[in-house]
């Protein structure tokens, strides 16, 4: 068995955010939680027992903070934020595979909307047939919304536990 190869699929979980918004007189500011995702795609290619690869991905995100803030300092909520309900990412993964099993760390770019970053983590994958494999992942992902409102400047991280299913086009 190799892991060497293109694969698709698609993945869902849970993730959680915690914003650390720097504005003038916040009035409101979320830490919420729900449901995550989306679709991947990626390539691996394996040397001996060492497999590096890279993949990208896009996610629906039902989990942003919401709130609003007072820009001009007189006391009313004159200003609103809200977060993407969607993110992607672009990371290269590198790990060990032990014949069907595969336990990798990964890292890379993120992004959203107006918002651009870093993504880190980890996985393990295992494939059960020659085509599919499953994933159980956690990301940490950090944005920066820099300049998004006047007297605003901030950045969002948020972490993402999923569980997901590739359909592998690999050399056996």
């Amino acid at each position: 068995f190799t892991w060497t190869g293109f694969y698709v699929g698609v993945n869902a979980g849970y993730g959680w955010s915690d914003d650390d918004f720097d504005a003038v007189d916040l009035a409101d500011d979320d830490d919420d939680g729900g449901f995550v995702g989306g679709a991947q795609v990626g390539y691996n290619y394996q040397i001996g027992s060492f497999v590096v690869g890279l993949e990208g991905d896009i996610q629906y995100a039902d989990f942003g903070a919401d709130g609003a803030f007072d820009i001009d300092g007189d006391g009313d909520a004159d200003g609103e934020f809200d977060s993407s309900d969607w993110f992607g990412t672009v990371r290269a993964r590198a790990g060990v595979a032990f014949d069907r099993a595969l336990i990798y760390a990964t890292g890379g770019f993120a992004f959203a909307d107006d918002a651009n970053g870093w993504v880190v983590g980890g996985g393990v994958e295992y494939a059960f047939t020659n085509n599919l494999s499953a994933k159980v992942e956690g990301l940490y992902v950090n944005l920066d919304n820099d300049d998004d409102f006047p007297g605003f400047d901030g950045e969002t991280d948020f972490g993402v536990i999923r569980a997901g299913l590739n359909f592998r086009f690999g050399t056996y």
